[in-house]
């Protein structure tokens, strides 16, 4: 379909319109009124576990907004069936990935044709060793040789409307599996164990948890995190085989509800690891696997804005950390018996701009992903303190490594893709430096990276910042400003956007977009303080670099105002609310995924599942007049003006803990009422669904149809303007 022949929005006579009902309060000498706050459930603990007990008059409304949203869209009914077509034609679909070693068996998943969720599968590992170079290598065939379906997700998944499995995690001994699934996108893991020599789970199973588990070393138990009223991971909670739940045994609680609590194990394999945190600061604790009724070793006593985590070595930790001043992250070693912070010795000194991402520990090496200047790397050191880098040719590109089941190995494994480059997995030997492509993420429906180009511009800042942009287009795009183009943006908790190959937008860069990345501040792109320069009295800096990155690339000829779609999720949508009201001129049309609109009440209500463990992040508006201002000048929901606003999709799950649906309903209903005009305004909840969306990977691409036809449409009509 060509951009002469989409079709346009076409709008009922009558939009949606929330019922007013004021409710007032003040803050700090602040006299807020919101009309839609009812559009938040009063039972929204009990919704999370069963939509069905949605109040009436809510429901009502969200299934008319609904519908709105498919009329209005419902000429691109034909655009969203080949959207969806094209995309689904580049995933093969008997997939899986490079199956991973550990003692007798290579574990691995795969998905088969047709099917919507991942199988867990292992088979027996082959182990040989490569003439000349003493490097251990698994003799890895086809998942035909000899495969065993652990758990088979298409079967369990059966007949619901969302079924996600959180963890697969097997045993010790290689006899059962630990696997957590949440059957209503609410984030409530049930965790139950499956004996993998008859296939039959046990009778008894855990509810309400976070999902993950981690086995006792002699396999008659293990550790998960419950979940409190709140939906907070709070617990860490020892599961006896055979037992029922109410008889776990609790092996920490946290009591600061800013806090939330995770469990690991080290890649040694020794020890569990109990980790409480918030966005700043970080408390580790340690239990021998093999003592499982032993106490917890706290590593070093918290302290306010000191990070790090723990791996094992021999008698020795090896943490990352940014402790006396280390912003961008050093490694320091510890002896275990003695870990705290007094004793930590400097191992990878502190460099400023060099942010150490990622710490991986095998028994003779230690290996590093760092970040400079916006482009990852990985990093090898050897026991004698040797170092050598494993370098990349690509102006930009996405890098991840793996840290797999086994200690004792020379073997990392690592995926290299780029905007035009298919995901390749390697496996890498640190002592011969040998690279082997295990595998190369194929296309079914062809891709040639040469038809393609991937490019690194900069846009100055108000401040005067260089603001990273990764991009994709056609090769042998004019730059006569012609093309609209699809802005991403992130920008929080230093979470760093990867420029990293997407099959899904081939489907909007081949009818003629460019593909457009701004690495803006909140996020790591460029270290730690990229990510303070973004957050709490400086978060302002986060909207202002995206508009930024917008005006750039109209300077630079890649799109013209309004023909730019900007997309966000979560608290990158937002970012999509804050700039509808700081640019809405610079924008075709917003695209809101579950976004963070809310700002003020959500963090003012200390009973939601996040928001203690946000304020470190955003402020505490209830403690802080400073705050409260910050918050009011950017919350996009508090902020919605009378002035003409771009086409916005926004989207949502009703039983999403982390971005509640009421946030885009509020907004969408203060939209409505407020602007002057533009539009459309539509928005669209799934009533079945969590903060994910659909959890099926073919389910999923209905909803990516659906915002790539949107932005098609929505460039086209500010085309017809």
């Amino acid at each position: 379909m060509t951009a002469d022949t989409l079709p346009p929005f076409t709008l009922p006579a009558e939009a949606p319109k929330a019922e007013v009902r004021p409710h007032a309060f003040t803050i700090h000498g602040n006299r807020i009124t919101d009309d839609y706050a009812w559009l938040k459930a009063e039972n929204w603990r009990a919704v999370l576990k069963d939509p069905a007990a949605l109040a009436p008059d809510i429901r009502a409304y969200l299934d008319a907004e609904n519908a709105y949203a498919e009329a209005a869209l419902s000429e691109a009914a034909a655009l969203r069936k080949t959207l969806v077509a094209e995309m689904r034609g580049r995933i093969r679909e008997d997939d899986s990935s490079v199956p991973e070693p550990d003692g007798p068996y290579a574990y691995f998943t795969r998905h088969r044709e047709g099917g919507q969720h991942p199988l867990i599968c292992r088979r027996p590992r082959t182990v040989v060793v490569l003439p000349g170079q003493g490097a251990e290598a698994a003799a890895d065939g086809g998942p035909e040789e000899g495969e065993q379906i652990l758990l088979d997700g298409d079967k369990e998944g059966e007949g619901l409307p969302f079924f996600e499995i959180a963890a697969a995690v097997h045993s010790d001994d290689h006899r059962k599996l630990a696997w957590g699934a949440d059957t209503k996108g609410s984030e409530l893991y049930t965790i139950r164990v499956r004996d993998l020599v008859t296939g039959e789970d046990a009778a008894d199973s855990v509810e309400a948890t976070s999902g993950d588990a981690v086995w006792s070393a002699d396999g008659t138990s293990y550790w998960y995190v419950a979940l409190d009223e709140n939906h907070r991971p709070a617990r860490v909670m020892r599961h006896r085989l055979g037992t029922p739940q109410a008889e776990d045994i609790a092996v920490y609680e946290e009591s600061d509800a800013g806090f939330f609590v995770h469990i690991g194990r080290t890649q040694s394999g020794r020890y569990l690891t109990v980790t409480a945190s918030d966005h700043e600061t970080a408390e580790v604790h340690l239990l021998d696997r093999t003592a499982p009724d032993s106490a917890l070793l706290t590593v070093s006593p918290r302290e306010h804005r000191l990070i790090y985590s723990v791996e094992h070595w021999a008698d020795f930790l090896v943490i990352l950390t940014n402790a006396d001043g280390a912003e961008d992250f050093k490694v320091v070693t510890a002896p275990l018996a003695s870990p705290s912070r007094a004793n930590w010795q400097d191992a990878v000194p502190y460099r400023a701009g060099v942010m150490i991402r990622h710490l991986h520990v095998l028994g003779n090496h230690m290996v590093r992903l760092e970040l400079e200047n916006a482009l990852p790397r990985i990093v090898v050191r050897d026991l004698a303190g040797n170092e050598h880098t494993v370098s990349f040719p690509e102006e930009a590109y996405s890098l991840g490594l793996s840290s797999g089941y086994e200690f004792e190995t020379a073997r990392i494994r690592f995926t290299y893709s780029s905007m035009t480059t298919p995901a390749e997995t390697y496996d890498y030997d640190c002592v011969t430096k040998g690279r082997h492509l295990r595998k190369r993420q194929v296309v079914p429906s062809g891709h040639d990276a040469g038809d393609y180009v991937t490019r690194r511009l900069f846009a100055t800042a108000p401040d005067g910042e260089q603001v990273p942009i990764s991009l994709l287009h056609r090769k042998g795009l004019e730059l006569d400003g012609k093309a609209p183009l699809l802005l991403y943006g992130y920008g929080s908790y230093g979470t760093l956007m990867p420029a990293s190959f997407s099959t899904n937008r081939l489907s909007l860069v081949d009818r003629g977009f460019v593909y457009a990345i701004a690495h803006i501040r909140g996020g790591t792109e460029k270290g730690w303080r990229w990510y303070l320069d973004g957050k709490r009295e400086k978060k302002p800096n986060t909207f202002s670099d995206f508009v930024a990155c917008g005006r750039a690339l109209v300077e630079a000829g890649y799109t013209s105002q309004k023909q730019i779609v900007a997309h966000g999720g979560s608290a990158g949508g937002m970012l999509m609310g804050a700039v509808a009201n700081i640019a809405p001129e610079l924008f075709a049309g917003i695209v809101a995924d579950v976004p963070f609109v809310d700002v003020l009440n959500t963090m003012l209500d200390g009973d939601l599942p996040l928001t203690p463990p946000e304020w470190p992040e955003w402020g505490n508006p209830a403690e802080s007049e400073e705050a409260c201002r910050t918050i009011l000048s950017y919350s996009p929901y508090d902020n919605v003006a009378a002035k003409a606003y771009p086409a916005i999709l926004a989207l949502g799950g009703l039983t999403d803990p982390r971005v509640t649906y009421w946030e885009p309903a509020k907004w969408v209903a203060k939209l409505r009422a407020t602007m002057t005009g533009g539009g459309p305004v539509l928005l669209k909840i799934n009533m079945e669904a969590g903060h994910g969306g659909a959890a099926g990977r073919f389910d999923r691409l209905e909803e990516v149809g659906l915002i790539y036809a949107f932005a098609l449409m929505a460039a086209k009509a500010a085309r017809l303007v």
